[in-house]
């Protein structure tokens, strides 16, 4: 019943001039960038389905893996999205302008994709839960016997970034952890929102112990309002040793600036 008054409500707000393209035409935006120069793939984990683009892998010993934010997981901040499928897919335009050949960039939990265990708590309370963890190494794994590759570089984007951190921690085949707005602490990002706790979600944050040795760049912009510097660094304070941490605050930039002027940085 519930599921339905979303439902009814979301073509409320569409009916009132809130013009959302549709989740079909929203993958069609996203083929559209990608101009057959990745080549689309669904991995099927245990757990979800979770949508790819994949560059050439075949003969790579180090892949950087682009994983997508949020996406629209919210209408208004009283609305939940019935899809999560990003209507303007950050770390897809970032996969897309890197300029490393060994590439992949992975959606997150119900983007792109119809699958029947998808339900509107994970993007939402469950969105870095120990089930859409585990799914993201399920892909890892399958990406390394596949094609035989030794490690990985992880870069994501707000929300993604929460993942990527969450998949570096149980893993030792990452050589470098990327975030670009990235969301380190849920916690403190709830508080600072006035948000209820992720309380089904894993936080970051309370991993810094497994992150320790793990090498870290993380970008943060000056003017991002809804991932702001005080998340990083309340993530950051956590670290008893900090040598592995680099990071950088980017005057003018916000949650939505075009960050593609940071790939150049990033190199294992």
């Amino acid at each position: 019943m519930k599921k339905f008054i979303y439902f009814l409500i979301f073509f409320f707000w569409v009916g009132c001039g809130y013009n959302i393209p549709t989740p079909s035409q929203r993958v069609e935006n996203a083929d559209k960038l990608v101009q057959n120069r990745m080549k689309n793939h669904i991995f099927k984990t245990s757990e979800f389905k979770i949508f790819s683009y994949e560059g050439n892998l075949s003969e790579c010993k180090t892949v950087y893996v682009f994983i997508e934010g949020d996406g629209l997981s919210w209408i208004t901040s009283e609305l939940i999205s019935d899809n999560p499928t990003p209507l303007n897919p950050k770390a897809l335009k970032l996969t897309l302008n890197d300029k490393h050949r060994c590439k992949i960039y992975l959606a997150r939990p119900c983007q792109y994709v119809k699958d029947t265990k998808c339900n509107y708590k994970y993007w939402t309370d469950y969105r870095f839960s120990k089930e859409v963890i585990r799914s993201y190494q399920e892909v890892l794994d399958n990406l390394k016997r596949q094609y035989n590759i030794n490690s990985f570089v992880i870069i994501g984007y707000s929300g993604g970034g929460a993942i990527a951190a969450l998949v570096s921690a149980f893993r030792n085949d990452v050589d470098l952890l990327v975030t670009i707005a990235g969301n380190l602490d849920t916690a403190k990002w709830c508080r600072l929102h006035y948000l209820s706790p992720l309380k089904h979600s894993m936080n970051p944050a309370d991993f810094t112990d497994k992150l320790t040795n793990q090498k870290q760049l993380h970008f943060i912009g000056a003017e991002d309002k809804i991932v702001n510097k005080e998340v990083f660094f309340s993530y950051y304070s956590k670290f008893k040793n900090k040598k592995n941490i680099k990071y950088k605050i980017l005057e003018g930039y916000k949650h939505n600036s075009d960050w593609s002027e940071v790939l150049d940085s990033i190199e294992k």
